[in-house]
C-alpha cells in the first residue's frame, strides 16, 4: 500500500457541474449554495473527493471552459467567499476539493484577449495568443488548415485590413476560447500562479482540461495526416509544462494532485504523462469508451493496468462525465461503445437493459484498483436526455454543426432530488413554477434521490452500498489478478482479503466460484448462478 497523503490513488471522486447539481437562489440554476446544501448527501454516498468544472467568472460560451478570470466565481454561481467556504465544509466532512484548470485557452472577454484585440497587429498583447495574418491575396483565408474541436475552421478573422487589422487568432475550440502561446513566458507564470492561488484556499488538486493540446508548433504549418510531431497534439515540450506544475504542487506539505485529461491512443506516449515527476493520474478514456463487451473490457483493464505499472501511477475508471452519452442510455444500445465522430441522438435504446447493465458496470469499475470517477446522476441511474428543443440547447457542438452533433447537453440536465414535477427539488419552492435553465423530464419523479434512497433496490442505493464497501475493503490500492472464468465473464480478485468481482456479460447464467460469502449484487441471483448483465461481489475462502 502507498502512502496515505497520496489519497488520489484510490480516491472515489464525484464530478459536480455546478449548473445542474443544485440551485439554493431559485433562479434555475445550480450555485455553490446549492452544493454547501447537499454535502451530507455526498457524503452519506461515500465519495473521497469533488472535481468542479470550471466555476469562474466566463461568458459561458462553452459552459465554463471559456474561463474570463480564474479568481473569481461565476456570478450565477456565487462568490468567491463561497468558494472558499465550500472547500472547507466539504473538507470538515472529510471530502477534498479537486478544481479544474484550461491551460490550452482563455475566454475571449479575458483581460488578456480584451487587451490583445485593442493593441492590434505586432503588438506584445497580441504575442500570448497566436494571431496570424490570413492566406491568400487579401489574406481572407484562414493561415493553415486546423479545424476547430466544435466544427468549423480553428481560425476567426479580427476586423478589416482597411481599418488597420485583419488578423486571424486561433482557437481549436470554440470562437470565444483563444489558444495561448505557451511559448511566452508570461502565460507560464500566470497558470503556476493560479494553481497557487487555489491550493492557497485548500484546493487539494487540479483537473487538467485538454492537456495533451496545450503546446503548438510554432511555424503553425498545415495539418498532414499522420504527421510525426503533431503540429498540435501530445507534442513533447508539454511535459516540461507539466514538471513545473508537479513542483508547485509537491512545494506544499500537503502535496496536491495533478490530474490529466489526456486523449490518446498510444500507451506509451499516454504514460510519458504520468512519469514520477509529472501528472499523478490521468483519465482513462479506453475504459470509458469501451463497449460492453467481455473481451473488450478485459483487454482494456490489462492494457490499463501495464500501462500504469512502469510509471508506478494509479489507474482511473470513469463510465460517464459531462462530454458523453449517460450511461443508461449508451449500454442499452446495439452499439454501445463511445465515439465522440459517431455521436447521434435518436438512436434505439432499450432502458431496462441500459439499467441492468450500467449497474453491473458499476460494480466493475468500483471494484479495480485505481482511482474512480463518478459523474453526478450516475448514482441515480439518469438517462441521456435526447429531446431537447433545440432553442434551449448551448453547446457550441450543436450550434456549429448546424445540429448534425446533438451536442452534449443531454446529459447535463439540472439533477432531480425530490417531489413528483419538475424542477424535482433543484430549486427551491417559489411563488411560481422555476424553469431550470435545460428542462427535466417529466417523468424523472421515480429517479429523485428521494424516492431511491428508501429503496434498498434502487440505483443509488447500490452505488451507497458498494461505496461503502470499497472503503472498507480498501478496493482503491493494491493488485489484482484474473481468476479462470467464461469468455463471456469478467472474474478477478484483489489481494489479501479473498474479495472478487465476477461479472456476467454473456447471453446465459452463470456458476459462480466457490465463495465463502456473497457481499453485494447488482441484480438478484437465479437459482444461486449470475445472470447475463449482472455483477457480484464475493468474499472466496
Amino acid at each position: 500500500m502507498h502512502q496515505p497523503h497520496e489519497w488520489w490513488r484510490g480516491a472515489a471522486i464525484y464530478q459536480v457541474y455546478v449548473r445542474s447539481f443544485a440551485d439554493a437562489d431559485g433562479d434555475g440554476v445550480g450555485d455553490l449554495a446549492g452544493v454547501r446544501s447537499r454535502l451530507p448527501y455526498l457524503a452519506e454516498l461515500g465519495v473521497d473527493a469533488l472535481w468542479f468544472n470550471p466555476w469562474y467568472a466566463s461568458p459561458m460560451a462553452d459552459g465554463g471552459y471559456d474561463v474570463a478570470d480564474y479568481r473569481a466565481i461565476h456570478p450565477s454561481f456565487g462568490t468567491l467567499e463561497e468558494a472558499e467556504r465550500l472547500i472547507a465544509e466539504a473538507l470538515d466532512l472529510g471530502i477534498r476539493t479537486i478544481v479544474d484548470i484550461v491551460p490550452n485557452h482563455v475566454s475571449d472577454q479575458h483581460a488578456w484577449f480584451r487587451a490583445a484585440l485593442a493593441a492590434g497587429p505586432g503588438s506584445p498583447e497580441r504575442e500570448r495568443f497566436w494571431f496570424r495574418d490570413g492566406r491568400g491575396a487579401h489574406g481572407e483565408l484562414p493561415p493553415n488548415n486546423w479545424k476547430s474541436q466544435f466544427g468549423g475552421t480553428a481560425w476567426t478573422r479580427v476586423g478589416t485590413p482597411q481599418a488597420g487589422d485583419g488578423q486571424w487568432y486561433l482557437h481549436r475550440f470554440a470562437s470565444g476560447q483563444p489558444d495561448l502561446n505557451w511559448t511566452h513566458p508570461e502565460v507560464h507564470r500566470e497558470h503556476e500562479e493560479v494553481l497557487r492561488f487555489w491550493f492557497d484556499r485548500g484546493a487539494a488538486g487540479v483537473r487538467i482540461d485538454s492537456a495533451a493540446e496545450v503546446i503548438k508548433d510554432p511555424a503553425l504549418p498545415d495539418l498532414v495526416e499522420g504527421a510525426d510531431p503533431h503540429p498540435y497534439f501530445d507534442r513533447d515540450e508539454i511535459h516540461d509544462v507539466y514538471r513545473d506544475w508537479r513542483k508547485v504542487a509537491e512545494s506544499y506539505a500537503s502535496p496536491r494532485a495533478l490530474i490529466g485529461e489526456v486523449w490518446l491512443p498510444d500507451p506509451e506516449r499516454f504514460a510519458r504523462y504520468l512519469r514520477p515527476d509529472e501528472l499523478h493520474t490521468a483519465f482513462n478514456f479506453g475504459f470509458l469508451t469501451c463497449p460492453w463487451d467481455a473481451d473488450r473490457l478485459r483487454a482494456t483493464i490489462t492494457t490499463t493496468l501495464a500501462v500504469h505499472a512502469p510509471v508506478d501511477a494509479p489507474a482511473t475508471w470513469v463510465l460517464a462525465n459531462h462530454d458523453v452519452t449517460r450511461t443508461v442510455t449508451r449500454y442499452g444500445r446495439a452499439d454501445t461503445g463511445f465515439d465522440f465522430a459517431a455521436k447521434a441522438h435518436g438512436i434505439p435504446t432499450d432502458p431496462a437493459l441500459g439499467t441492468r447493465r450500467a449497474r453491473a458496470a458499476a460494480l466493475l469499475s468500483l471494484a479495480l484498483p485505481g482511482s474512480v470517477y463518478l459523474y453526478q446522476g450516475e448514482e441515480l441511474g439518469l438517462p441521456e436526455v435526447e429531446d431537447l428543443p433545440p432553442e434551449v440547447i448551448e453547446d457550441p457542438m450543436f450550434h456549429r454543426t448546424g445540429g448534425a452533433d446533438p451536442g452534449r447537453d443531454g446529459c447535463r440536465v439540472p439533477l432531480p432530488w425530490s417531489g413528483e414535477a419538475a424542477p424535482f427539488g433543484f430549486s427551491p419552492d417559489a411563488d411560481g413554477p422555476v424553469t431550470t435553465w435545460l428542462p427535466q423530464p417529466g417523468d424523472w419523479a421515480a429517479l429523485t434521490v428521494e424516492r431511491q434512497q428508501g429503496d434498498a433496490g434502487s440505483m443509488l442505493s447500490l452505488y451507497r452500498a458498494a461505496l461503502r464497501l470499497r472503503r472498507a475493503e480498501r478496493l482503491g490500492d493494491g493488485p489484482m489478478a484474473w481468476l479462470p472464468s467464461a469468455p463471456e465473464v469478467l472474474a478477478f480478485r484483489r489481494d489479501g482479503s479473498g474479495f472478487a468481482c465476477v461479472v456476467n456479460l454473456g447471453a446465459e447464467p452463470v456458476d459462480l466460484p466457490e465463495h465463502r460469502k456473497v457481499l453485494l449484487t447488482s441484480g438478484p441471483l437465479t437459482d444461486g448462478q449470475l445472470p447475463p448483465d449482472t455483477a457480484v461481489w464475493l468474499r472466496l475462502p
